[in-house]
């Protein structure tokens, strides 16, 4: 397994729109893998092929209290949505930044394994909640786009200053 690279919002490629999976191969039971790993690495609960620049609809989460319950859903599909819920929510490609979004408090998914068997899910509360955030990756949404955009540019600007805080810290600290 390999741990991905997380693309950070500004990037573009954060906005590109994930293709059906059609191949249940060894390479996408890999990615799959890889993805896990990533989002453990990352100490996230879920993460969509979009944010390492796959562009697949494939997403991987896991909201056990433990973090040893991963879920894997392929080519998702909401069949339906009740209820409503307003939470906040971070994200692996946004880090440090945190706002409350709304989304439906229950959600029926219809989705493939890794295997391509496909599967139905009735979800609730946070798993609910994360599986529509990640499902936002997929067609190019971020939660940041559910802000004003006056709210969206300040959070560019803040993360465009961590990274040059980040670089600074760096590079004061290289020992040549």
């Amino acid at each position: 397994m390999a741990e991905l690279n997380i693309l950070e919002f500004p990037d573009p490629r954060l906005k590109v729109m994930a293709k059906t999976v059609e191949s249940f191969d060894a390479a996408l039971k890999k990615l799959v893998a890889d993805m896990t790993e990533t989002m453990y690495s990352a100490n996230g609960i879920g993460l969509a092929a979009t944010q390492v620049n796959v562009h697949k609809r494939l997403l991987v989460l896991d909201v056990s209290e433990n973090h040893d319950q991963p879920c894997v859903y392929i080519n998702p599909q909401i069949l339906d949505r009740s209820g409503e819920q307003i939470s906040e929510e971070g994200c692996l490609s946004v880090p440090g930044i945190y706002a409350n979004v709304k989304r439906a408090e229950n959600v029926t998914v219809k989705a493939q394994d890794a295997d391509g068997n496909f599967f139905e899910e009735r979800l609730e509360g946070l798993h609910a909640v994360c599986v529509q955030h990640e499902m936002d990756h997929l067609i190019g949404r971020l939660f940041v786009d559910y802000l004003s955009p006056l709210r969206r540019n300040m959070v560019k600007k803040k993360l465009e200053k961590q990274r040059k805080t980040a670089a600074q810290e760096a590079a004061e600290h290289l020992v040549i």
